[in-house]
């Protein structure tokens, strides 16, 4: 991931992952939950590595850092695999 949107995307699709609403997500981090929601939209040009470390926390998830271009894209993972 290298945006705020990507980052507010992963988080929202892992909280859906685990059935869980956007309100209690953000009352046990501590944010409103228009907060949690601006984020998981992109729609916020900010947002603080506390309040990101308590929302994964609360997803139980944690920060991994990696050398960029090891990842890939899906799209590239596809193209290796022949899918489509």
């Amino acid at each position: 991931m290298q945006t705020l949107t990507e980052l507010g995307e992963a988080v929202a699709a892992k909280r859906k992952s685990l059935d869980l609403k956007q309100g209690d997500v953000a009352a046990r981090a501590g944010l409103t939950q228009e907060a949690l929601s601006r984020f998981e939209r992109g729609k916020t040009a900010e947002f603080g590595s506390r309040k990101l470390l308590a929302v994964l926390a609360v997803l139980g998830m944690e920060l991994q850092f990696v050398d960029m271009g090891t990842s890939g894209s899906l799209d590239e993972l596809r193209r290796e695999r022949g899918g489509s």
